[in-house]
């Protein structure tokens, strides 16, 4: 326990600095930006991509501000973010939208002549060493921003997308994109050179900015010798939220079996990994090796286009998005599964059973005769030895006051208060009715009511639930990774699985 405090304290705190860190640097990097696109781009009119090129191009025809243009497209830019890159990354964008305006403003006051021009550096005729400086700056600028987790708004929101969802570096994207911005110069201004040294800027900007990028985003691979594996491997696993494998291992020379922990991180991450290993085992053995890429959860996406298949449907009655998500990363992408949104079915389905069978032979039962589609359902219970498989069926109820887990817990915890035993196990039925035929599925997790809430995490029953063989730590202090590992639900769906690929082979 007290090295749970120990790492707990230390990681939380790590966690708070790194974001207070993160945006430090965002606001540094785009004070680089601002500084040097209006000491070296602006006064020699040379034009860049982006919504600050497209605002430098309104600023040379009008003599507008560029702040105000690219505020107002960031500003729309914005709401389409919301929808592609989610909260977090939209929240570092206004954020970088507002400051980098403010710096963009105060750069120019300060940098402008009283007759509304800039004063030129580099002197006459310096337009392409002036690029050359400023790409430097800028390309490094965005790199950092980047680097940490956010934005310079504008086209990055689109570049940002796109690579969310294609194999496309956020570098290749800017070329395309300011390819047609810069090209646009041609029309308005009907000089060439514009064109061609904005072309250079974005050409340069990219590079470097790919450059980093990619530096970045390496990851290694960790082999850790260790006596004290299961504590390392545990700690790595919930303090970082990085899986963890154990090999089986022997030593040629002492002649001795061991465990090998191995485990795939960013390299930016290694610094937290070593520290947790020299907290728990000064003396463990660590071999760290660069990998050239790493693809799957919590690294990059495999983002290649697959052809079209015809694939058998199956609904899944449920509008739980975390649970379809735990259900089609099991059985896979040879069958279609639909949530009950899917398929527009928006009814409440009736559970009056008093099984947890019967609960989800009702819902699957129920899709299948109304809609005409194949379909499964989960139920869900926690049945205790001692109260006859109580609370059961009625689980998610059990206090009466509709849905609230802590007087759930409450409830539970005082009718237990006088029984020696203690044994309980949580279990999942799922009920398929494929072509009329009916078949179902359980998957149970033996292990024992504890006498008070432990740990912090996890939801609803998940705080005095401990699983058998974790040394009688709850669901909630094992942490989520472990749970999903173990649990009742997932046994249940890899029954579904095997019974649907069996049927498939056949």
């Amino acid at each position: 326990m007290a090295l749970d405090k120990i790492l707990d304290i230390k990681i939380n705190r790590k966690l708070f600095l790194g974001e207070i860190k993160e945006y430090l640097f965002m606001t540094f990097g785009l004070a680089i930006f601002a500084v040097s696109y209006t000491i070296f781009l602006l006064p020699y009119e040379i034009v860049s991509g982006g919504v600050t090129g497209i605002a430098s191009i309104i600023f040379y025809a009008t003599r507008i501000p560029m702040q105000y243009p690219y505020f107002i497209i960031n500003v729309v830019l914005l709401v389409l973010a919301l929808r592609w890159l989610g909260r977090k990354f939209v929240i570092r964008t206004i954020y970088s939208i507002f400051v980098l305006s403010l710096l963009l403003a105060l750069a120019q006051e300060l940098y402008m002549k009283p007759d509304g021009t800039f004063p030129l550096i580099l002197g006459e005729h310096q337009e392409f060493m002036s690029i050359i400086i400023a790409c430097l700056f800028n390309g490094y600028a965005l790199a950092i921003v980047f680097l940490n987790n956010g934005s310079t708004g504008g086209m990055d929101i689109v570049a940002a997308a796109i690579n969310k969802y294609r194999d496309i570096s956020i570098g290749r994207v800017f070329i395309i994109i300011d390819f047609c911005i810069i090209s646009s110069t041609l029309f308005i201004f009907h000089d060439p050179k514009k064109l061609i040294f904005g072309l250079c800027v974005v050409i340069l900007e990219a590079l470097i900015l790919d450059y980093a990028m990619n530096a970045m985003r390496e990851s290694v691979q960790f082999l850790i010798f260790s006596k004290r594996y299961k504590d390392i491997a545990e700690a790595i696993n919930t303090k970082t939220r990085r899986g963890v494998t154990i090999l089986d291992g022997h030593g040629w020379y002492t002649g001795k079996d061991m465990k090998v922990i191995v485990t795939l991180a960013k390299k930016r991450e290694s610094p937290n990994i070593f520290r947790l290993i020299k907290i728990i085992d000064p003396n463990a053995f660590v071999s760290q090796s660069s990998v050239i890429g790493v693809y799957g959860e919590g690294f990059d996406k495999i983002k290649v286009k697959i052809p079209k298949i015809d694939r058998p449907k199956l609904v899944f009655a449920t509008h739980n998005t975390n649970k379809l998500e735990e259900v089609r990363d099991i059985l896979g992408d040879h069958i279609d599964i639909l949530s009950l949104k899917d398929i527009h079915c928006h009814e409440d389905i009736p559970e009056t059973a008093e099984t947890l069978e019967g609960n989800s032979l009702q819902k699957a039962q129920y899709v299948y005769e109304h809609y005409h589609l194949d379909c499964f359902a989960d139920d869900t219970g926690l049945e205790v030895d001692a109260l006859g498989g109580a609370p059961g069926v009625h689980t998610a109820r059990y206090s009466g006051k509709g849905r609230d887990p802590e007087a759930n817990i409450d409830k539970l915890l005082s009718e237990l208060a006088d029984k020696d035993d203690r044994h309980a196990q949580f279990r999942t039925c799922i009920t398929l009715v494929q072509g009329g035929e009916v078949k179902q599925f359980d998957g149970i997790v033996r292990g024992e009511i504890t006498k008070e809430r432990q740990g912090v995490g996890g939801f609803g029953y998940d705080p005095i639930f401990a699983p058998e063989e974790y040394d009688k730590r709850t669901f909630a202090e094992l942490g989520v990774n472990i749970k999903n590992e173990i649990s009742h639900r997932a046994r249940a769906i890899q029954k579904l699985a095997d019974y649907l690929n069996s049927k498939t082979k056949a």
